[in-house]
């Protein structure tokens, strides 16, 4: 009996031993970043530097523009860009104006009025109108990211001061603010009670307009598209609105707002030949003080691709030269740095000499924060006074008392969405996304898979394997468990961002070897009895690796977005930087996993590589589905799991969790992710647990 109760000792011993040394093993690989460099991660710092050698090239060939013909060489190609990135515009159609609703002011008239951008999709929207005769000239303003839109006190009293000083003035809803939520829940949302500063303009408005504009530009990614389109043509259809009216001057069209407004103003004023005199309003910096201060901005605010192209947000302003254009910023403004923005104006003021019209471009400084405070309103409307009017008078505000907000409503319900027959941007984008499956079914009916192949590398960019250069690798320490070894490896690829490994070799190796990828990290399965340590026990080679933005590659102390609701992910200035570098975190992550893949294959072997098994679980699916895709001979099989099964679904979802990093630019012109499987081959795809695009909302930050 004792001698029973000591080997059961010893058994219970030995176990807690080996437990306690397992519990023990640092499974860490790279050395731990420490202050800036944690705050802001490997990759975020390689795809800084990246931005900054564009931001070079672009600087050049800013240089290199010397004639009146040079700076009208630059535009043309700047505007055709600029167009095609957003994905070009709609024909118009019909805009069924109808004036909901009239108000008096002192010295001006307001109406409620209600027209559509695109058939059974509504602008709400309200003209200041001034009481002298007409005609007037008239001034678009499209609203800042302000939850009540166009009912906010600055820009009342921005529309009111230009319609008591003659001109009339068109305040609209951008989407996703105001009267034009997108996303709306069943219920009255209980997030922007209490802990928030935000009053939501209704009670069933679900998050920030920053997060909805965000939220609009992941299910127009896939299409070839962003929300700025969206905002863009509404800005558009409201100055067709405007020159519609018989009280308006066709030939005098102004354009000012601030903030997010000030964003739209820039991109009207460069699209639109209409706009005669234009004031972004705290917008116009250069994008390197974005990068290397608070990061990117909202979903509209980045075009895909324009960095590498050497689109800098100057260029707006160059676009449109030399159409009268003033800056407005203010000194104390946090996220649109002043410096920056006096950058801006001095590439302008010399662009627009070199046009011969250096008065047309101007900049005023208020001692102010970020907004449309009272010096910038007062300095909008005197440009817009001296260029649509012909007047240098003195323009001050005075006391402008405003309207509440239920007089400035248009719907009937206070959110249009409600309201019967409303058509949503996700509707107008899953019915764009039925007519591009159309297209693309009868495109893969061909069964060309080499032709198919090489569509799907140009539109996600991906390297062939043959162009990746071998990496380095270094080995960084050693774990020995019973039956097997693990060696702490760093790959070395090209791009400088080194990728940390753990390669587990069993004492008796059965020839098969597996490249294995989590999504959140390598280390997740990778402990005692884990699904790795199954692999390795049956004699596999198992390579688990940290790709770009995961595990050890992750910013260590990631801020908070707090406008995104945790609906964008960890990642999302890794991904808007990439995404401004015309690069998706798709295409870097599946060529980081073609690299390993490849580092794998060749490891140990004297004669022939070997193909390996591919596993990829939850965000790292999609990146390895891609390689699997374009390079099917280095793969035996392809387990996949936790992966969404089609970008139509994010398309389509107002809702979606973490799936910026799983678009790519106009993927659905030519493919969806079935499609992939096909070009691996159905027999050789395991897919297990597929995710739902909306899976795991994380809880709402106050």
């Amino acid at each position: 009996m004792m001698k029973c109760l000591l080997s059961l000792f010893a058994c219970v011993f030995t176990l807690n031993s080996t437990l306690l040394v397992y519990s023990a093993e640092d499974l860490t690989v790279l050395t731990p970043l420490t202050e800036e460099a944690a705050e802001s991660g490997l990759v975020y710092q390689a795809l800084q530097k990246r931005a900054h050698e564009a931001f070079a090239k672009r600087k050049e060939v800013y240089e290199n523009i010397k004639t009146p013909e040079d700076c009208e060489a630059y535009q043309k190609r700047m505007k055709d860009f600029f167009q095609t990135q957003i994905g070009g515009f709609p024909e118009r159609t019909p805009l069924n104006p109808r004036v909901i609703g009239k108000l008096k002011g002192d010295g001006f008239r307001v109406e409620n009025v209600i027209y559509e951008s695109w058939p059974g999709h509504h602008v709400t929207a309200n003209l200041y109108l001034p009481t002298t005769p007409p005609p007037y000239p008239g001034v678009l303003v499209p609203c800042g990211h302000s939850h009540n839109g166009k009912a906010s006190d600055g820009y009342q009293r921005a529309c009111m001061l230009l319609a008591k000083n003659g001109m009339a003035a068109l305040c609209y809803d951008p989407i996703g603010q105001g009267e034009r939520y997108q996303v709306l829940s069943e219920q009255p949302n209980e997030f922007f009670k209490g802990g928030s500063r935000y009053r939501p303009p209704h009670p069933q408005v679900q998050y920030y307009c920053t997060a909805e504009h965000t939220l609009m530009t992941v299910s127009s990614i896939p299409l070839g598209s962003n929300s700025a389109r969206y905002r863009i043509w509404d800005g558009m259809r409201s100055i067709d609105y405007l020159v519609s009216r018989p009280e308006i001057d066709a030939s005098r069209i102004g354009c000012t707002g601030n903030s997010g407004g000030g964003t739209l103003t820039s991109y009207i004023m460069a699209l639109d030949e209409r706009v005669q005199a234009a004031a972004p309003v705290c917008y116009s910096t250069m994008y390197r003080y974005l990068i290397d201060f608070n990061g990117p901005q909202d979903g509209e605010q980045n075009i895909f691709g324009q960095l590498a192209y050497g689109m800098d947000i100057a260029d707006y302003t160059l676009m449109r030269a030399p159409k009268p254009t003033l800056i407005c910023a203010g000194t104390h403004d946090s996220t649109f740095k002043i410096d920056g923005t006096w950058e801006l104006f001095r590439e302008a003021k010399r662009f627009y000499t070199r046009m011969g019209y250096a008065e047309r471009v101007d900049i005023i400084e208020a001692d102010a924060p970020h907004g449309f405070t009272i010096k910038l309103r007062e300095g909008s409307a005197r440009w817009m006074n001296r260029w649509l009017m012909h007047k240098e008078n003195a323009i001050f505000e005075g006391d402008l008392p405003v309207f509440t907000d239920e007089e400035l409503q248009c719907s009937q319900s206070g959110q249009i969405l409600l309201d019967a027959g409303e058509r949503s941007l996700f509707e107008i984008n899953d019915g764009l996304n039925q007519q591009l499956a159309k297209e693309r079914a009868e495109l893969w009916s061909s069964g060309d898979l080499d032709t198919l192949r090489d569509q799907v590398r140009e539109v996600s960019g991906i390297k062939r394997l043959e162009k990746l250069p071998r990496p380095t690798s270094q080995t960084v320490g050693s774990i020995e468990r019973p039956g097997y070894t693990i060696t702490k490896l760093i790959v070395k690829p090209d791009h400088g961002l080194p990728l940390p490994a753990l390669l587990f070799e069993p004492k008796t190796p059965t020839g098969k070897r597996t490249l294995y990828l989590h999504g959140e990290g390598k280390q997740v399965d990778a402990a005692a009895g884990g699904p790795i340590e199954q692999r390795v026990k049956q004699g596999e080679t198992v390579l688990a690796v940290d790709i770009r933005a995961i595990g050890e590659t992750a910013r260590k102390n990631n801020r908070k977005i707090g406008w995104s609701h945790g609906l964008l992910g960890p990642n999302y200035h890794e991904w808007a930087v990439a995404y401004l570098l015309g690069e998706s975190m798709v295409k870097l992550r599946a060529e980081d996993i073609l690299i390993a893949a490849r580092f794998l294959s060749d490891y140990g072997s004297s004669d022939k590589p070997e193909k390996i098994e591919l596993v990829a679980i939850g965000e790292t699916g999609i990146p390895a589905l891609h390689a699997a895709a374009l390079e099917p001979q280095l793969f035996s099989e392809v387990d996949l799991s936790r992966m969404i099964s089609s970008w139509g679904e994010v398309v389509k979802t107002p809702e979606t969790q973490n799936q910026l990093i799983n678009t790519v630019h106009g993927s659905l012109k030519v493919y969806d992710l079935p499609n992939l499987i096909t070009l691996v081959g159905e027999e050789r795809v395991k897919v297990s647990q597929p995710a739902d695009v909306k899976a795991g909302l994380a809880t709402r930050e106050p």
